[in-house]
């Protein structure tokens, strides 16, 4: 039996309740129910195709909701349009990262601080988690390696302080190496409490991420639980993913 202060018995900051999504003649969420603990990191699992990017945008706004209930801090974001979704304190990450090639890293953090200049203090904090931001501070942005692009996309979404940070494949095509230096950095968001949604195809930097799982198959959840205890079951990783986060070290 888990104890009261089990990650899974904190209440959602983010609730999705049967929700559907339907693209164009697709119907590509079909009643997803998933809670996203405060203070936790919530890791997204599935196939290729299960829908683990639509619940990202539909929770953003992008794509609109066809049935279902979204809340965010006990208040609905259904119809809600994704500037004001973002103004309620959601950052997002997509896949494609975002960031503007021709311009610098200082001007892409510029950019991300909506409401005014940066806040020092918090730009130092992001320099301790990033340091790659300030060697290339004046360098532009399309320079930067893979991971480096990725950690300012990450950095650009948190320059303002947020109550959520969804991540979108933050290690895709990215050497062992990088998706090392990455782990590391999202442990230091972790550290500091923020809560994240992430979807990665990366078992090893899944582990060593997530507090809580979900894991996605042709539209809906098939299952929630700790991280931990999906590390430990080979037979229900297989079962669910295919295969063993062995075969991803």
């Amino acid at each position: 039996m888990s104890d009261g202060n089990s990650p899974m018995q904190r209440p959602p900051l983010l609730s999705l309740s049967g929700v559907h999504t339907h693209i164009g003649q697709y119907h590509i969420l079909q009643g997803v129910d998933l809670d996203i603990p405060e203070g936790q990191l919530t890791m997204l699992l599935g196939r290729n195709g299960a829908g683990k990017t639509t619940t990202m945008r539909t929770i953003m706004g992008l794509w609109q909701a066809s049935r279902g209930e979204i809340r965010f801090g006990g208040e609905p974001l259904n119809g809600v349009a994704t500037p004001d979704i973002a103004r309620r304190g959601i950052s997002y990450v997509p896949e494609n990262m975002g960031i503007f090639g021709a311009l610098t890293v200082q001007e892409n953090m510029h950019l991300a601080a909506r409401s005014g200049p940066m806040d020092t203090a918090r730009l130092d904090w992001l320099f301790e988690v990033f340091p790659a931001l300030k060697k290339f501070w004046k360098s532009p942005a399309g320079s930067l390696s893979g991971g480096q692009k990725q950690m300012l996309a990450i950095a650009r979404a948190v320059i303002e302080p947020s109550r959520l940070l969804l991540i979108d494949e933050p290690t895709k095509g990215l050497a062992p190496a990088i998706v090392s230096a990455l782990t590391s950095a999202i442990l230091q968001l972790k550290s500091f409490g923020a809560t994240i949604l992430m979807v990665e195809q990366n078992f090893a930097m899944a582990r060593a991420v997530g507090d809580t799982v979900a894991v996605m198959d042709d539209g809906r959840i098939v299952h929630r639980g700790l991280m931990a205890d999906l590390a430990a079951d080979k037979a229900l990783q297989e079962r669910l993913l295919g295969l063993s986060m062995d075969m991803h070290q």
